[in-house]
């Protein structure tokens, strides 16, 4: 008998836990589910949210504890209990075995908030944003991208000075100019999340050689919008793009992130908003010997935000493949094998993609590995998507919800 009970409880102990595995699942959900409208102010239509939400899901038997809602902190907590029959244990007149289950969410919706946002500037943001724009520049200039720098073109008899100074006449749409759309696009949404002006800061940043402080963090989002289109737009492009030294040193603007329970404490967001090729004009010039270096960048750089307790959001900008390029095929197009990437950036490939992927169709892996969450990794090839793109990750953000307990 005493073995046959000691069978028997380790039976039912296994069985109610996991029903109280299942209770906490069903717990958490409710709470997640009414978390995103903790600032409508009417607590107990909350409570019956929550109440509904978790009987929708779970045994009738089941009964929820107290529920207790901090709008000023956005946060809910609740217990839930039941009891869960007995078999073999019956014969030691223990029917039922009882379990208990606790749950906290936070949402960052009406938190305080610091959202960095950082363009890439490198010359490969220069490429025509459409089709047809890629199209006109070729016939024009016999290159897709509108670089600053480079030989004069003489069309007839109007002579423009760079690829860049032909695109501005010829007004083609490059896709550093729909980067500031989406960046405005962001801006906007802020100031409808944030209509007192209160909570949520804006920063903008260029990335290059290093980073570029635009405009730190402000309240202000109609400065923030000026200066977008002052310090941000196709006319302000670099020549390099280090990942590694700009995003070591963006760590130390964006610092540490909080709870978002007080100004001091802000939750922190980066928006990367980029092509992900660590680059230098020179790499591709300079011959064989340095082709290598232009590669996807290492997505252990963005372990230098991550790291600090701030949220990564990664727009990838689709690198579109030029195979009419010389030094597209010699860097981009070639292989990941041929790139050293683990010697050269300290790379590590992920596991199960082959290293005779181009680097080009290796940049999704290496940003969506950079973003803090695959939720938080967007890839936009079209004008339109790279426009609605950054927002989109914005809303992602302020959709999501922190299980604290």
């Amino acid at each position: 008998m005493p073995m046959l009970l000691a069978v028997g409880a380790s039976f039912d102990y296994i069985r109610a836990y996991n029903v109280r595995q299942s209770m906490q699942s069903d717990l958490d959900a409710a709470l997640i589910a009414a978390v995103k409208n903790v600032d409508a102010g009417d607590t107990d239509a909350l409570k019956q949210k929550v109440s509904d939400w978790f009987h929708a899901q779970t045994e009738s038997s089941y009964s929820l504890g107290d529920i207790e809602i901090d709008t000023t902190n956005h946060r809910i907590t609740a217990t839930a209990s039941g009891t869960v029959p007995t078999t073999l244990m019956k014969l030691a007149n223990i029917n039922t075995v009882p379990v208990s289950v606790a749950s906290a969410v936070k949402g960052p919706a009406s938190s305080y908030l610091n959202v960095y946002i950082v363009i890439d500037k490198s010359p490969s943001m220069l490429l025509a944003a459409t089709t047809a724009g890629q199209q006109a520049m070729y016939n024009g200039i016999g290159c897709q991208f509108a670089c600053h720098t480079g030989d004069s073109h003489t069309i007839g008899t109007a002579t423009y000075s760079n690829n860049y100074a032909y695109s501005t006449e010829k007004k083609i749409k490059l896709r550093a100019d729909v980067a500031v759309d989406a960046v405005h696009e962001v801006i906007d949404m802020i100031s409808a999340s944030d209509t007192n002006h209160e909570r949520i800061k804006v920063g903008l940043y260029s990335l290059g050689d290093t980073i570029t402080e635009v405009l730190a963090p402000t309240l202000d989002t109609t400065a923030a919008g000026k200066r977008v289109d002052s310090d941000l737009t196709s006319a302000t492009s670099t020549t390099y793009t280090y990942f590694d030294v700009s995003l070591a040193a963006l760590k130390n603007k964006v610092g540490t992130g909080g709870d978002g329970s007080s100004s001091a404490t802000p939750l922190k967001l980066v928006l990367l908003l980029t092509d992900g090729v660590q680059s230098q004009r020179e790499w591709v010039t300079s011959g064989a010997k340095y082709q290598p270096k232009v590669a996807p960048l290492n997505p252990a750089w963005c372990d230098y935000i991550k790291k600090q307790s701030a949220t990564m959001a990664v727009l990838y900008t689709e690198y579109l493949p030029i195979t009419t390029d010389w030094g597209y095929n010699a860097t981009v197009g070639s292989t990941m094998a041929s790139a050293n990437w683990k010697s050269t950036w300290g790379g590590t490939m992920d596991s199960g993609v082959s290293s005779s992927i181009t680097r080009r169709d290796y940049i999704p892996y290496a940003l969506s590995d950079c973003a803090s969450s695959k939720s938080l990794f967007m890839s936009a090839s079209s004008a339109t998507e790279i426009t609605t793109g950054l927002s989109a990750l914005f809303t992602q953000y302020l959709a999501s919800v922190r299980l604290t307990q």
